[in-house]
């Protein structure tokens, strides 16, 4: 059939021309494409096994050249380390510190530049995207540094004698399924992801970026995120989750939102454990300037801040745990964790923003829980490191808090940790702002069967000096009009019951009601020396010697204390002899009732 819109010579001439070209470019693309696919399979088989010096080699089923359409498919392409290549860069001690392992199900790059490419030797894609890959990646710590390898030149200078430039504007990972196997430990770490995309822009390789240090593996930026994470502790003991990661090497920054470690049922937890029982949760957690590649290489820990924002830790004393004085507790001094870190760490500052902190503790006696807690706790750490260069120039760690200490006084608290002091010396000072004293009763009435029943706290302040071995300095608490009430457990009715004469024996002859006694006179300060058990623990000695002072400026002082106690053991014997008078007397009302009864018969 005649094609009824050639009637015109000229039109006839006109599709000739056009006509006649598509369908030799047509053709030539059909020959291109059946030829040059196993030419292009080839290629990059090459390529991987040139660019890892013969470390990886590139294995798939088949590659697709689409000319016309500037695409390239590639199925089922695998990633694949050579074993015996690898042990041989060990023994030389040149083997790289991560050895990846990636199964790629489809390889697709578009928009191909392929003229560029035969004309001017430079490959141009506009877009990588790898669907559904697997990615394994071992760590081995074989060295901390760069090593000199035999082959110095860059990738550029390595693939200059074929290509001039490789440039590519995007690179997505989609749906990535990544498993980390960390054996630089005494024991094997294992960490499986899912939910994870990796995306990477503007990656180029050219004369100019080859010793660009603003990219990360010839990328502008490469963005990692990761979708509800969650795992488990070694123990099982805790779980841990993560709402949302991203990591982004151009802005160096890690943001983390919904952070979360959640331990198991208290009884259970209690049952399996003699450890104190942790919950904690941050609301977003911000690390900025992150080395990423140094803690990909060597995992150095380097940025220059670190940001928490609106979160809770809570501890709950285990009620369970067996006293071990032989063991000593200094591990739990700041300043002996940071050192005991297994890292090479360097972080110049960590912000505190409205995190709340609660320690609580189950009283065997009382049968009850005790609860102190620090609201809307916000400051500064500063200089937290192990590096050795870091400490040989700052070896003091400096904190800085402010807090609501039972969601009602200010107290501003500042620590300054010795990192290299063989005894973990440290100081700590502060002040509190005025607050009604009962509200300590949260903790005073379980805890030490106290409740406090009117007073006003002014002023508390302290500096205390310490180490390993013993805490001095000075403790000063203003307060008036304090009166008390002495507590006693009522298990048959499960609660705290008043003892009135012993309440009013304390009120009396002890409890200094005013600090200073009058107006115009000098206030009790205490100068404390706390001479520290083993046994205890970092907090637990920090409170112990605040407490110490507390007690004299009270009128608790070693004298008033040991004049109490022989009073109450004085009120006590009177006490038990009454008693024995009384039954005495009720024994002869009974034999005399008896004696009647028997003249009567």
């Amino acid at each position: 059939m005649k094609l009824k819109f050639l009637r015109h010579k000229w039109q006839k001439i006109a599709f000739s021309f056009v006509l006649i070209p598509v369908v030799i470019v047509f053709m030539i693309a059909l020959v291109l494409n059946h030829f040059l696919s196993p030419i292009l399979a080839d290629r990059v088989r090459d390529a991987v096994l040139t660019g890892s010096d013969s470390l990886y080699r590139a294995d798939f089923v088949d590659a697709q050249l689409h000319l016309l359409e500037g695409k390239v498919t590639i199925n089922n392409i695998s990633l694949i380390p050579d074993t015996a290549v690898y042990n041989r860069l060990q023994k030389a001690h040149i083997a790289p510190n991560n050895l990846v392992t990636l199964h790629v199900k489809r390889l697709i790059l578009q928009h191909i530049h392929p003229f560029s490419y035969y004309f001017r030797n430079k490959l141009k894609i506009g877009q990588i995207v790898l669907n559904e890959p697997e990615l394994n990646i071992s760590y081995r710590l074989n060295h901390t540094q760069d090593t000199v390898l035999k082959d110095r030149r860059t990738a550029w200078q390595k693939i200059s004698q074929s290509l001039h430039s490789i440039s590519v504007d995007h690179i997505y990972f989609n749906d990535v399924k990544f498993k980390y196997e960390d054996y630089s430990g005494h024991k094997v770490v294992i960490s499986e992801l899912k939910e994870m995309n990796l995306s990477a822009t503007d990656l180029l390789i050219d004369s100019a970026t080859q010793t660009d240090q603003t990219r990360l593996l010839y990328c502008k930026d490469i963005v990692t995120e990761l979708n509800n994470y969650s795992g488990k502790t070694d123990n099982g003991l805790y779980q841990y989750k993560i709402k949302y990661l991203k990591l982004s090497t151009l802005s160096s920054r890690l943001n983390i939102q919904g952070l979360q470690l959640q331990p198991v049922e208290t009884s259970v937890f209690f049952n399996k454990s003699q450890s104190d029982r942790f919950t904690f949760n941050v609301d977003s957690l911000q690390l900025n300037n992150f080395d990423y590649l140094s803690y990909h290489k060597y995992r150095k820990v380097k940025a220059t801040s670190l940001h928490l924002n609106h979160g809770a830790i809570r501890i709950f004393g285990n009620p369970n745990k067996v006293k071990k004085s032989d063991v000593d507790r200094v591990s739990t001094f700041p300043n002996m964790v940071i050192r005991n870190v297994n890292t090479d760490l360097t972080i110049d500052t960590i912000q505190v923003r409205h995190i709340d902190a609660e320690y609580s503790e189950f009283n065997a006696d009382t049968k009850k829980t005790g609860s102190v807690s620090f609201n809307n706790t916000s400051g500064y750490f500063y200089n937290i490191t192990t590096n050795k260069a870091a400490i040989a120039k700052n070896n003091i760690t400096d904190v800085k808090l402010s807090s609501y200490f039972m969601n009602r006084g200010l107290l501003n608290v500042q620590f300054l940790f010795n990192l290299t002091d063989k005894d973990a010396a440290f100081s700590y000072k502060g002040s509190m702002s005025p607050m009604t004293a009962n509200k300590l009763n949260q903790a005073t009435m379980a805890l030490a069967m106290l409740k406090i029943t009117s007073g006003t706290v002014k002023q508390f302040n302290f500096d205390i000096h310490a180490n390993s071995k013993v805490f001095k300095g000075n403790v000063s608490l203003l307060y008036n009009d304090l009166k008390v009430s002495i507590l006693k457990a009522d298990t048959a009715h499960n609660q705290l019951k008043k003892q009135s004469i012993i309440s009013i024996f304390a009120n009396l002859f002890v409890i200094k009601h005013n600090n200073p006694d009058n107006a115009g006179t000098l206030p009790r300060i205490a100068h404390v020396n706390y001479v520290r058990p083993k046994d205890a623990p970092f907090f637990k000695a920090v409170w112990r010697t605040l407490l110490q002072g507390i007690k004299p400026c009270v009128g608790l002082d070693d004298k008033s204390q040991e004049a109490v106690r022989g009073r109450l053991n004085e009120h006590n014997k009177n006490k038990q002899e009454r008693k024995i008078k009384k039954a005495e007397r009720a024994k002869r009302r009974e034999e005399k009732k008896a004696a009647k009864a028997m003249k009567g018969l």
